[in-house]
């Protein structure tokens, strides 16, 4: 457990590659244009914190708490979320590039995805329940035994979900994005 607590601070062009970021508590604090590229982040706490602009692909997230956390605009390859502490895990993700990102089997209802790319996600046996996926790209990701009631793909594009094997009850959906639960069957659609 981090024995330093920061709070209200602004971090901004710090490359924690070079210097790694302190173990600590971080409260309300915003990372902006920060790299934290192949960081270790594990053990660290967040707590009502926002990263813009931010690159942290391939950072070890082990035990690491993410607590109504914002991300903005950031590059997020490869991140393994299920290593995070999952107690009180939730964040909201805008504009944000998470391909090759992985979600196995968190609760994550209601999670806002907006303006992200989502290239081969996993998110198997995870809990979207009430998820949002606005004008999101999920191209190739990873939908198995997945819970789905009630989110919202009414605006995303390029996912193929199976019904039988997920739980898709309530869950919005537009026309054009049919194929996408249709896509086991190998059928063509044409309008």
């Amino acid at each position: 457990m981090p024995d330093n607590y920061i709070a209200d601070q602004t971090f901004e062009k710090t490359d924690f590659t070079i210097r790694a970021l302190t173990k600590a508590e971080y409260e309300n604090c915003k990372f902006i244009n920060c790299n934290f590229s192949g960081s270790d982040l594990s053990g660290v706490k967040f707590l009502d914190c926002e990263f813009i602009s931010c690159n942290l692909s391939l950072a070890s997230l082990t035990k690491t708490s993410f607590i109504d956390i914002n991300f903005q605009g950031c590059k997020m390859l490869g991140l393994r979320f299920e290593n995070c502490n999952d107690f009180g895990l939730a964040f909201s993700f805008n504009n944000c590039k998470l391909d090759h990102s992985s979600f196995y089997k968190l609760k994550l209802k209601k999670t806002a995805f907006k303006n992200s790319q989502l290239h081969e996600v996993d998110f198997s046996e995870s809990d979207l329940a009430n998820a949002t996926f606005e004008n999101c790209d999920l191209l190739n990701a990873t939908f198995d035994r997945t819970i789905l009631e009630k989110a919202d793909f009414k605006t995303a594009y390029n996912y193929s979900i199976d019904p039988d094997n997920n739980r898709i009850k309530k869950a919005r959906f537009s026309k054009s994005g049919l194929a996408g639960l249709l896509h086991k069957y190998d059928i063509q659609i044409s309008e």
